[in-house]
């Protein structure tokens, strides 16, 4: 591999293609090509602030020679452009979830490995300063054995930003598959074992009428196979005139004693009268660059990226055994 890696970026339909638009821009070994999106006029919104070229189709941004690509389209969209980007050789960083259904996740990892391309999801919070520190403190046993978690993972509805959110064709449901994978992803990570069973209940009291075809609200208990009990609040609970989209928080009760981190906890909360709302502005690192960063350096260096598509693929099974959960009211077993 060449000092400079080519990327290219695929839709903005998800929010966070705009930072990672940025993050790409930051990394010195990136050559970004260009851009591609269905909507033609947010391609040209975004890639005229930064002057890269908008490609018409995907198909034309992997001829003209990228080495990998972030796909940040909608959820059900993932699945053929994954699967598209890796017939090409191309390596592949998408955004979370991985896939709207187990089978779609399942077909993705697969193509990759065929392909012999990197598929990396998107789980930020695995770079997270705070997370990280959580991780070393849990593996090195300063809590002793971790009986039960409390966690999280809470946010505004996300009709405001793009309407697509709740839409249950291209989401593939509402608040419970925006918002568990990321604290299910950093759960199996730090306790280094699976989910066992997953018990659900969602409602629809929140947002009810800007969200009116998906859950808005969701408890999420998992128990993992080493013992432990943990919950995931998963809800859009945040007002649309909150200062930030949510936030990620977790509690873990040890036998040797009791830790909790959040996450957003690196910001300064700004008045502004020209806003006339508070507003958040982050003064510490960036999890969202390290991610890039690594999937760039996974390419660089030949090596497995540190999250693969193999933890997205255990986050779906574990989001569609949620859902499985929610319309039964029993418990579901997960399969080993």
């Amino acid at each position: 591999m060449s000092a400079d890696v080519r990327v290219g970026l695929v839709s903005f339909a998800h929010i966070h293609a705009e930072s990672y638009l940025n993050n790409l821009l930051k990394n010195p070994n990136v050559t970004l090509v260009g851009v591609t999106d269905d909507d033609a006029a947010r391609a040209r919104r975004f890639a005229g602030r930064v002057g890269v070229p908008v490609f018409a189709t995907l198909s034309e941004l992997l001829r003209a020679g990228v080495d990998a690509v972030i796909v940040c389209t909608e959820n059900s969209r993932h699945t053929s452009a994954v699967v598209e980007a890796a017939a090409a050789g191309v390596h592949v960083l998408c955004e979370k979830p991985l896939a709207t259904t187990v089978q779609d996740a399942e077909h993705m990892v697969a193509s990759c490995a065929q392909a012999g391309v990197h598929l990396m999801t998107a789980f930020p919070m695995r770079f997270s300063a705070p997370m990280l520190t959580m991780h070393q403190l849990v593996r090195d046993g300063k809590l002793g054995r971790i009986f039960g978690i409390n966690a999280t993972n809470q946010g505004e509805c996300p009709h405001y930003h793009r309407s697509w959110f709740v839409d249950p064709e291209l989401a593939g449901g509402g608040a419970m598959q925006d918002h568990i994978v990321h604290v299910a992803d950093v759960l199996r990570w730090t306790l280094n074992s699976e989910v066992t069973e997953v018990y659900a209940q969602s409602n629809h009291i929140l947002y009810n009428k800007e969200a009116p075809d998906v859950e808005t609200g969701a408890l999420v208990s998992l128990r993992f196979a080493n013992g432990t009990f943990a919950t995931i609040d998963c809800s859009w609970s945040k007002p649309a005139y909150y200062p930030t989209w949510g936030g990620l928080t977790i509690d873990w009760v040890g036998e040797g004693g009791f830790a909790s981190m959040n996450a957003f906890r690196q910001k300064l909360t700004v008045y502004s009268h020209q806003n006339q709302r508070a507003a958040l502005t982050s003064w510490g690192s960036d999890a969202n660059q390290a991610m890039v960063d690594e999937f760039i350096a996974s390419i660089m260096e030949n090596r497995t990226p540190k999250v693969t598509g193999e933890d997205g693929l255990q986050a779906v099974r574990i989001v569609q055994a949620a859902y499985e959960s929610a319309r039964t009211g029993k418990p579901v077993a997960m399969q080993a």
